[in-house]
């Protein structure tokens, strides 16, 4: 199989993995709700928790984060057979399952804004990348209190970090693409922090 091949099979099976609903799944398990019709209407965990509480909000991150992962390590995986010595495989990977975390198949392409998603992307292909934005995800976010200005900062820093861990230049791209398709996925929350109307993760 050539290296075309095998990047166009790993990226339909990125798409599809990022494609399960997993907040979706969960509330609609627990209430029978349809969280795109709650809150901000995505299927993330920042709105799962306005329906089920931080509890929940750290399972799915959590799930999304792995789910975004998993299609990585096996474009990883798939690079020592398909002669790619640069991992566009992986970069690939990450590109659909960060597509299918937002554009679902499964919810007629509506889905999250790919945050947790990305930073499992990010942590599969430099684990030390991957938590340094996690930090400061979380260090944003708990000054600010807002989850969308944590994710828009920790994801823009994202092509900046690959980049001074002397990763290959095919990683950084992908930080760089992965951070304006999310920061536009938040486009929404970017006017309502200007406006100061932006919903606090707490009081």
């Amino acid at each position: 199989m050539t290296l075309t091949l095998y990047i166009l099979f790993f990226s339909i099976i990125a798409y599809l993995i990022g494609s399960i609903p997993t907040g979706y799944i969960i509330v609609k398990a627990k209430t029978g709700d349809d969280i795109r019709k709650i809150g901000s209407g995505s299927t993330g965990a920042t709105n799962v928790k306005r329906v089920l509480g931080k509890k929940w909000f750290f399972i799915v991150m959590l799930l999304d984060a792995i789910k975004g992962a998993l299609p990585v390590i096996l474009g990883k995986i798939a690079a020592n057979y398909a002669n790619d010595s640069i991992g566009i495989i992986a970069v690939f990977c990450a590109i659909f399952v960060i597509i299918g975390h937002s554009k679902p198949v499964f919810l007629q392409f509506k889905g999250g804004k790919s945050v947790a998603s990305g930073v499992g992307t990010i942590l599969a292909l430099n684990f030390f990348v991957g938590i340094s934005i996690a930090i400061i995800w979380s260090i944003i976010t708990y000054i600010s209190k807002y989850v969308s200005l944590g994710s828009i900062i920790a994801l823009i820093a994202s092509p900046i970090l690959m980049y001074l861990f002397k990763n290959p230049p095919c990683y950084t791209i992908y930080c760089a693409i992965a951070a304006i398709y999310i920061v536009y996925l938040h486009r929404e929350n970017i006017k309502r922090l200007l406006k100061g109307e932006e919903n606090k993760v707490r009081k």
